[in-house]
C-alpha cells in the first residue's frame, strides 16, 4: 500500500512577506481579527508529526510558558544543540533533510507539519519536499524581520487549490503542480 503523507508548510505571514519581526515577535500577528480559529483545528486533524528549528521551539515553550501545546504529536527539532530536558514526544535531529523526510513520508501516518522557522523551510524547498502550502496573509506590513522565504535561486511551481477569508486574514493553499 503506498503513502501518501504530505509535508505542508501551514503558517501565516506579513502581507509584506515577514513570519516574526527580528527580535522573533508576533505581536502584530495578534492584533489583527480573525474569525474562529482560521481552520486550525481543521488542518490539526491532517497532521500526527510536527517538524520545526530550535528557534522556533524556543519561542512556542516561551509563549507556551513552559507547556508543550503538541501533546501526543510526534514533534521533531532541528538543533546542533539540544537542551538538557524536553517534553515526551520531541526529538532533536540534525539529520540531513532529505533523508529525514524520507524516513518519515516512508512511515504510516497522517500528513507533516513543517511550522518553521524560515531557514528550516528553506531547507525543505532546496530538497522539493514541501508538497503543499497554506499561508494566512494578515493586512499589516512590519517593513522588516524574519521573512517567510528565504533568497534562493531555485523555482518551484505550485498551484492554487483553495481561498477562504477568515476575518482579515486571507488564507492561500497551494500544492506542487
Amino acid at each position: 500500500m503506498e503513502n501518501n503523507r504530505k509535508i505542508v508548510c501551514y503558517i501565516a505571514e506579513s502581507l509584506d512577506g515577514y513570519i516574526a519581526t527580528e527580535d522573533d515577535s508576533l505581536d502584530w500577528l495578534f492584533k489583527i481579527d480573525g474569525e474562529g480559529d482560521a481552520g486550525y483545528a481543521e488542518f490539526m486533524e491532517t497532521i500526527d508529526t510536527v517538524v520545526m528549528g530550535r528557534r522556533t521551539y524556543d519561542w512556542v515553550m516561551e509563549f507556551e510558558n513552559g507547556e508543550y501545546p503538541y501533546e501526543g504529536i510526534k514533534t521533531y527539532v532541528y538543533t546542533h544543540t539540544p537542551p538538557q530536558a524536553s517534553p515526551e514526544n520531541v526529538e532533536f535531529t540534525d539529520m540531513d533533510i532529505p533523508v529525514f523526510a524520507e524516513k518519515l513520508k516512508s512511515s504510516p501516518g497522517k500528513n507533516i507539519w513543517v511550522i518553521g522557522g524560515s531557514k528550516l523551510l528553506a531547507g525543505f524547498l532546496e530538497a522539493g519536499l514541501i508538497d503543499e502550502f497554506i499561508i494566512s496573509i494578515a493586512p499589516v506590513t512590519i517593513g522588516s524581520g524574519i521573512p517567510l522565504f528565504q533568497k534562493s535561486l531555485l523555482t518551484t511551481e505550485f498551484k492554487l487549490r483553495d481561498v477562504k477569508r477568515y476575518g482579515e486574514f486571507a488564507q492561500l493553499h497551494y500544492e506542487l503542480k
